[in-house]
């Protein structure tokens, strides 16, 4: 059992990895689209929705691909998946980082350029948790997960 528990444990670890690292690019690739945008003179909250929106599709390709794979014998929905990750994503990458984003820029004094980085210890951790057991969950994971719950029922 313990040993069951560790290795649970370091396939969770390897997956934040994983998710640390596309993040990390998708992060550079975010703020590159940002920082051009906010210098060609759009408003930064403007440049970050429009960050956000091609940085989503480009996370949810690469952590689709090595990130969360599904398991033989599992189903997902592709279309389900990416609609889930822009949900997920739109509550913490558009809700919570532009509110902490104003808060640190106008609030706090912090330069518009360098405030989307300061967000990321509070959003990274939350898109894993919602994109893992979320986004990401296959068809059968929710239907053994109903059937448990309907099971102890009885």
């Amino acid at each position: 059992m313990k040993s069951i528990i560790i290795n649970n444990l370091w396939l969770l670890i390897i997956q934040f990895f994983k998710f640390g690292v596309i993040g990390l690019a998708n992060t550079a690739v975010s703020y590159g689209i940002y920082t051009l945008f906010v210098y060609l003179g759009l408003h930064y909250i403007i440049a970050g929705v429009i960050s956000f929106f091609i940085s989503v599709l480009n996370s949810f390709f690469w952590n689709n691909k090595y990130t969360f794979k599904k398991d033989a014998g599992k189903r997902r929905s592709i279309f389900q998946s990416l609609v889930k990750t822009y949900i997920s994503y739109a509550f913490t990458g558009l809700i919570i980082t532009n509110i902490l984003t104003i808060f640190v820029v106008e609030i706090l004094h912090i330069s518009k350029y360098i405030a989307p980085l300061f967000v990321l210890a509070i959003t990274v951790p939350l898109n894993f948790i919602l994109n893992r057991q979320w986004a990401f969950r296959s068809v059968n994971q929710n239907k053994d997960i109903i059937d448990k719950r309907m099971e102890a029922l009885k």
